[in-house]
């Protein structure tokens, strides 16, 4: 991975408290995984900034490296990496998920 895409990575993930990498948008989900976690947030009601890696190949491949996990959707709390769907989908239904967010000071949508 090159510096350059490295540097757009870690500031997605830098300038946003949670940082979804997925495949299409938060609107447009192009992957039912995607679609799924973000569900999730959306229910949740917290704010989160969808990156859509379908629209730049080295950020596709290089998120997979930065974070050493081998799938797309990632989700980042606070700099942190959480993981994707499968654990973000056990992480939500036995409540442990809001109470990541809670802990960390995620402010939820009023």
């Amino acid at each position: 991975m090159d510096d350059q895409t490295k540097d757009i990575i870690k500031s997605h993930i830098d300038n946003n408290e949670v940082c979804l990498f997925m495949k299409g948008t938060p609107d447009a989900p192009q992957c039912g995984f995607s679609m799924a976690v973000s569900n999730m947030l959306k229910i949740l009601e917290v704010n989160f900034k969808g990156v859509n890696v379908l629209e730049n190949q080295n950020i596709r491949e290089g998120v997979k490296v930065f974070s050493d996990w081998p799938t797309i959707p990632q989700l980042y709390i606070k700099k942190e990496f959480v993981g994707g769907c499968d654990i973000v989908k056990e992480m939500y239904e036995s409540g442990e998920l809001k109470k990541v967010l809670e802990d960390k000071g995620i402010s939820f949508k009023k």
